[in-house]
């Protein structure tokens, strides 16, 4: 299947970001290359840090995910890198 361009990935991950309850009420940055989402910004719990990264994970076309938004209890600093094999089991 033909790759979706970088800044559709990123403008629906925002989207999603932004409706969703567990991490709407945080200002996140997301950067998209190459398929890879980019997280950073800062959150109050490790849940809202893990829900953006699955929200993030689930955007069609999203290859994996770096983590780097700052959490307490979060790796610091947080780069751990999730990639995505959904076609793997």
């Amino acid at each position: 299947p033909p790759s979706i361009p970088d800044e559709s990935l990123r403008a629906s991950i925002l989207a999603k970001l932004a409706v969703d309850e567990r991490t709407a009420q945080f200002d996140l940055r997301v950067g998209v290359l190459n398929g890879i989402a980019h997280l950073a910004g800062t959150v109050v719990s490790l849940v809202q840090r893990t829900a953006a990264e699955e929200i993030a994970q689930r955007v069609d076309g999203v290859r994996g995910v770096v983590n780097r938004i700052e959490a307490p209890g979060a790796p610091s600093p947080a780069r751990t890198i999730h990639l995505n094999f959904k076609d793997q089991k």
